[in-house]
Formats: C-alpha cells, sequence, structure tokens
C-alpha cells in the first residue's frame, strides 16, 4: 500500500518482507527497465539459436546476409540492450529502496527510460530492415542508416540521464544519513555508474561524427579514429557488467545464506581498483592495428591492466568467502568443504551465484587475461576464441548472475508470484552447464584457426579452399549441445518471467515467498584460530594454479610459433 507524506509530494510503500522503504515511482521505472532488459534478451537468445546452426557447418540454416543481420541484432541486444537496461533498473531501485530514500527527479527517470526505449527500437527497427549490417562495432567505412547512429545516441543519452539521477539520489541518502557508508551492494553499482559515465561519454564522441557522416554532413571518418575511440565505449561497457554483476554476487550471498565480506573495505577498494584501471583492457582490441605504438599496447595491457585483474582476484576470494564463513557460524564446520556441500543447492539464486562465479573465474576470467596481453593475443586474434571468452565473462558471468536474482526481485519489486517455481532451481544448471560448454568449445575452435565473423569458415566456392583438423567436428557438436543447453534454459527463464510478471498471481507477503531470504548467521565465537575461510582458500589456491598453467601453454604455443633457426 503506498501512503503519501508531505502533502503528497513523496509516495512510498513499506516492503512486507524486508521492511524497506520503496518509492513507488522509482519502483515504475525500475519495472519498465527490467520488462526492457528482458523482451531485449528474449530477441538476443532467439538470435544467438540461428547463429549457433549458421557457425556450425553441418546445419548453415541463415544465408550470407542474414547472418551478419542477426550477428548485428545479437551483438547489441545481448551485449548493450539487455544489460544496459537491467542495470538501470537495478541503479534506480537500488539508490532509492535500498537506501529507504526517495528518488531525486522521477521526470528525468521517465524522460531517461523514454529515450533509451526510442533508441532500442530505432536500433532494432534499422537492424532488421537490412539497413544496419554493420555488426556490433559498425567499423567505419562501413556505414549504417541515419537512424541507426540516431538511436545509438538516444540509448546513450537516456542511460546517461538515468545514471544522473542515480547519482543525485546518492545525494539525497547522503544529506539524510550524515557519516553513513553505502552498503557493498549500492558502492559496487556506484563502480559501475562511474564507469558507465566514461563509457557513455566516450561513445557519444564517436557517434555524433558517425551520425553527422551517415547524413553527409561530414565528408570522412578516419577507420583508425573511429576503432580506438569507438572502444572507449564497445569494452568498457562490459566493464560496467562486472562492477555490476560482481555488485550482484555480494548481494546474492547475503541474501541466500546470509553471507557478508570478511573486509569490506578490501572489497571496495577492489571496486575503487575498477574504476582507475579495468578500461584500459579496452586496448586489446586494437593490438594488431598500426595507429597506436608498442609501448602504448605494452604499458596498457600489461601494467596497468594488472591492476584490474588483481581486484577481481580479491573478489574471487571475498564473495566464497562470505559464504563460507556464513555457513561455518552455522554449524558446518567439518573438513574444508561441509558448508559447501550444505549450501542451498536447490536455490536457483544461490547455484546461479556460484556458477556465475565458477564460469566467469575460470572460463572468462583466466581466458580474458590471456586474450588481453599484448603477447599471447596474437595467437587468438579475431578468432572465434573471442568469442567463446565473451561467453564465459558476458553471459555466463553477467548475464547469468542477473538471472538468478531475477527470482528475488519478482516477488520484491513486481509484487508477483514466480511462475512454475518448481523448475526454476534446473535453470541456472541448464543455463550454465550449456554456456560453459559452448565458450569452452568455442575457444578450442578458435586454437584450431576458426575465424570470429565470417559466414563459411571453409571458403566454399572460393578461389582457395580451406578443410580444418577433423578434430574439430568434436568440437563443434558441443558448440551446438552447450548452445541448445543455454538457450533453453534462457528461455525457461523468459516464460517464468513472462508469466509471473503480467498474469502471475499476487504477492501477498512473507507467507507467498517461494524462494527463502537467509536468516543472518550468529556471530562470531570469539577469535577464530587459523584462516577463517580455509576451504575458499584452497578453491582460490586451485584457480591459480590454472590459471598459471593456462598462461605457461600459451606462452608455450606463443614460442612454436615464433621459430628462430
Amino acid at each position: 500500500m503506498a501512503v503519501a507524506v508531505e502533502g503528497g509530494e513523496k509516495w512510498f510503500r513499506t516492503c512486507d518482507v524486508t521492511g524497506f522503504k520503496v518509492d513507488v515511482r522509482a519502483e515504475k521505472i525500475a519495472k519498465v527497465n527490467a520488462v526492457m532488459a528482458v523482451v531485449s534478451f528474449l530477441i538476443a537468445v532467439i538470435a544467438a539459436l540461428l547463429l549457433v546452426f549458421t557457425r556450425w557447418q553441418l546445419f548453415h540454416i541463415l544465408p550470407v546476409d542474414w547472418y551478419y543481420r542477426v550477428l548485428t541484432l545479437h551483438g547489441l541486444d545481448a551485449l548493450v540492450f539487455w544489460i544496459i537496461f537491467f542495470e538501470l533498473a537495478a541503479l534506480t531501485f537500488a539508490s532509492t529502496a535500498f537506501l529507504n530514500t526517495r528518488m531525486s527527479s522521477p521526470a528525468a527517470g521517465w524522460l531517461g527510460t523514454l529515450l533509451a526505449i526510442v533508441g532500442w527500437l530505432l536500433v532494432n527497427y534499422t537492424i532488421l530492415a537490412g539497413q544496419a549490417d554493420v555488426l556490433m562495432t559498425s567499423y567505419a567505412p562501413l556505414k549504417a542508416h541515419p537512424l541507426f547512429y540516431l538511436g545509438m545516441i538516444l540509448f546513450a543519452v537516456g542511460a546517461l540521464v538515468i545514471v544522473t539521477t542515480f547519482f543525485a539520489n546518492l545525494m539525497i541518502w547522503r544529506r539524510e544519513n550524515p557519516g553513513q557508508s553505502l552498503p557493498l551492494f549500492v558502492y559496487g553499482l556506484m563502480a559501475a555508474a562511474i564507469i558507465a559515465v566514461i563509457t557513455i561519454v566516450s561513445g557519444a564522441i564517436i557517434y555524433i561524427p558517425t551520425f553527422l557522416w551517415s547524413l553527409g554532413i561530414i565528408k570522412d571518418i578516419d577507420p583508425a579514429v573511429y576503432k580506438l575511440v569507438w572502444w572507449g565505449l564497445g569494452h568498457p561497457s562490459q566493464q560496467i557488467n562486472v562492477a555490476a554483476h560482481v555488485s550482484v554476487w555480494y548481494l546474492l550471498a547475503f541474501l541466500t545464506v546470509g553471507g557478508t565480506s570478511i573486509n569490506e573495505k578490501v572489497s571496495r577498494f577492489a571496486f575503487v581498483l575498477y574504476i582507475v584501471a579495468i578500461n584500459v583492457a579496452s586496448a586489446h582490441h586494437l593490438l594488431v592495428d598500426p595507429a597506436v605504438s608498442p609501448v602504448w599496447k605494452v604499458w596498457n595491457t600489461s601494467y596497468v591492466m594488472y591492476l584490474a585483474v588483481f581486484a577481481s582476484m580479491i573478489h574471487a576470494f571475498a564473495v566464497p568467502s562470505a559464504i563460507e564463513v556464513a555457513q561455518r557460524r552455522k554449524g558446518f564446520t567439518k573438513g574444508l568443504f561441509e558448508w559447501l556441500k550444505a549450501a542451498p543447492w536447490g536455490n536457483p539464486g544461490f547455484s546461479g551465484l556460484m556458477l556465475s562465479l565458477i564460469i566467469f573465474g575460470f572460463i572468462g576470467g583466466i581466458t580474458g587475461v590471456v586474450n588481453g596481453m599484448e603477447q599471447t593475443n596474437i595467437i587468438v586474434h579475431n578468432t572465434i576464441s573471442v568469442t567463446g571468452h565473451f561467453k564465459g565473462a558476458v553471459v555466463g558471468g553477467t548475464a547469468l548472475a542477473f538471472m538468478s536474482v531475477t527470482y528475488y526481485l519478482i516477488p520484491l519489486l513486481f509484487r508477483k508470484k514466480i511462475a512454475f517455481y518448481g523448475v526454476a532451481k534446473y535453470v541456472p544448471w541448464l543455463f550454465g552447464i550449456g554456456i560453459a560448454i559452448l565458450g569452452v568449445s568455442m575457444y578450442i575452435l578458435g586454437a584450431f584457426g576458426v575465424p570470429r565473423r565470417h559466414w563459411d569458415i571453409t571458403f566454399s566456392g572460393g578461389p582457395f579452399t580451406y578443410t580444418f583438423n577433423p578434430v574439430t567436428d568434436f568440437f563443434w557438436a558441443l558448440f551446438g549441445l552447450g548452445g541448445a543447453l543455454a538457450v533453453i534454459g534462457a528461455l525457461i527463464w523468459i516464460l517464468q518471467v513472462v508469466v509471473s510478471v503480467f498474469f502471475g498471481q499476487p504477492f501477498n507477503g512473507p507467507k507467498d515467498l517461494q524462494i527463502p531470504i537467509a536468516e543472518p548467521p550468529p556471530p562470531a565465537k570469539g577469535e577464530h584460530e587459523g584462516f577463517a575461510a580455509p576451504g575458499t582458500f584452497v578453491l582460490v589456491l586451485l584457480f591459480m594454479v590454472t590459471f598459471i598453467i593456462f598462461v605457461a601453454l600459451n606462452y608455450g604455443w606463443l614460442s612454436a610459433m615464433w621459430e628462430v633457426k
């Protein structure tokens, strides 16, 4: 029930589960952005299915023109629209309800949402109309219809407006709560919002002149300049995702087992390192370009990038250790891993969190460092290995984390019961295992030289053809299997969300809560002897060994490519 406060100027409802004071105006804006996120995700998933069975030469279902059209559609809806719309919903809801404060300007929130939706419509329309077959990167001199660039500009401006209201909401909270620290979840989202400002400004710097070029007002766009500036948008937009989904990891650890970071100061410092250093990873997209110097390439992809890697290492320990400490305080103290065995694996929020953490670390993170280093990048540059890395980082990491936390958002934000909740516990496993198989198979296929974007990898009908090692047939089969499993998991999740939100039963308080919210664990009993999280420490050592072995193998393969006689 909403209640008017101070003459109707402020409207709130009190959440009967969390006790939060929710500004219903912000809630509506968050709902619209969340719905747009799911619609974008549906488009991306359908496009992904078509691409999987086109890249796999055994089926090759799309003609060449529609392949590049669908590839453009998938790239933008999966890597930009679905994730950023979700993040805009999270920023709006977290900076109001999570902080028990009001929205600074609902009018600005609605303006930003409207601009983003209009931009989304223009971009998707021009792609499907065959007027923007330029892929997500839209490298000059490839030219799309002016409405494509206008749509990207409008979407970026809309997102920037909502990010600005997020900061204004934080200022209101700070004025009302002097001396208090932001909750870690909101602090992480603040880091994501700061990265978003840098990212969106980079996009504006390049998309505005490109729009004028498409209209004929500007004569030429230098391809090297375009690529350099565009990657200030293209890669950092995924770094927004990293900061956001790590924030969601901390939130899910708290919701599922009552876990909190064993050292919040260190976790906050890691988010600061993201702000300072994570965007330099954009440089690895330019490592074969002659426009920038070798010194610039090595500096950005080595010394500075390692600060961001260090930040991710901190989170890789902090999140599972928060879970372990909470579980041990509940009495699961036998051996190294009873806490993990006794965890609530039937809760899709928890299983999704753990799978997201594992896939992002072991597949997305490790391959990302190898792809991003100036020395080893050349082995996989512009092969399908690059998109295999995306699957581990952005899909297995970000998308799975967002999907998992949605099971909490449906009752708490949309005030609806979760439809078909009995199948929810299978969704993270279907989607996560599918993405893991897909990502690993793509990375291995790239090691055999399969190109990243080409419609026909055998170049059939051309003056020169190529036959890959027969072992790649096995990995193409894994590629198809992984893609199919991931699509099935994603479609089940989308069906649950749509039915729940638009046709679901009303949520009437704690008695209707299907997904459990954990009680805080009992306080620690005095000083702990030895490591507070020994199991996590062993798991992190396992990760480090895997990482070292993979990097060593890549340097070995690199040395084999450069024979000196």
